[in-house]
């Protein structure tokens, strides 16, 4: 693979780098994404509530909501990320023709994060169905979620995953290979897959706990933020792991672990209560 020396400038040379004004800016504008992505996820949560299954939404639908759920919890842990890519693209590229770049690699990161939610669409109308049809059967897969997250968390991939996400620089310089046309895309993309790989067990505890669950998706949120900015992130990973297994074995005998596996009461009262459920004797 021919490296193009152009494409990709050495990150540390200050000519190279965003002026403090446009850094800021960067910082500011995924800053306001991510807490419009919040409004808008409380605003549907506040209307839905929390139940089994895809909560009567298509596909579409979903996704959308799916899209701008990943840009509330995961641009705050991104933003480093895009930011380096929009200083390495910074000397070739100026004003509308940076930003549309900067644009591609953020499409391509969602992009990423889409296809695990047509995933997710597909797991959480097999499980609703299933637990419509056998109530109780709500606790094992709680159970089972748990113990899935777990293990991943614990895992090698999840090890491997991390460490490109804490150290993006040598891989953005990597990426310096790639042909011209759509890479900006292909980088978000590659990087996105990345992510998933990185957080897949962390989004899919969102099956017990609940899609429309702000409590639960507020401190998934803060755990892939401390996990991929503090530099022990990894020992922090291995300790959220440790505490999902933990409530693999408590999910069968403890309910309220799983309000996204349960009839809901009320919308704002689950919402609000501890993981978005009433405890259930």
């Amino acid at each position: 693979m021919r490296l193009d020396r152009n494409a990709f400038p050495p990150p540390l040379r200050p000519a190279n780098l965003l002026s403090a004004r446009e850094l800021a800016l960067a910082w500011l504008l995924m800053v306001l994404l991510a807490v419009l992505g919040w409004v808008l996820v409380i605003g549907q949560a506040r209307d839905m509530g929390i139940e089994p299954g895809t909560m009567g939404l298509g596909v579409p639908l979903f996704l959308l909501f799916w899209l701008v759920m990943m840009i509330a919890m995961m641009f705050p842990s991104v933003a480093p990320v895009a930011i380096t890519w929009a200083r390495a693209i910074g000397r070739q590229s100026t004003g509308m023709a940076r930003a549309a770049r900067t644009a591609q690699f953020v499409g391509g990161y969602l992009l990423a994060w889409t296809a695990f939610g047509l995933l997710t669409y597909g797991i959480l109308a097999a499980t609703g169905a299933l637990v419509r049809d056998h109530p109780t059967a709500g606790r094992w897969i709680g159970a089972g979620a748990f113990l899935l997250a777990g293990l991943q968390q614990l895992g090698p991939l999840k090890d491997v995953c991390l460490r490109h996400c804490q150290s993006p620089v040598g891989q953005l310089v990597r990426y310096a290979g790639y042909r011209p046309r759509a890479r900006d895309l292909r980088v978000g993309l590659h990087h996105g897959l990345y992510c998933v790989g990185c957080c897949w067990g962390l989004m899919i505890v969102l099956v017990p706990l609940g899609v429309m669950n702000v409590l639960a998706m507020a401190a998934l949120a803060a755990v892939i933020f401390v996990e991929k900015l503090w530099r022990l992130g990894p020992v922090f990973s291995k300790a959220v792991g440790i505490a999902f297994l933990a409530l693999a074995v408590l999910a069968p005998f403890q309910s309220w672990l799983l309000p996204g596996l349960e009839t809901p009461q009320s919308p704002m009262t689950e919402m609000l209560r501890p993981w978005g459920g009433a405890v259930r004797q």
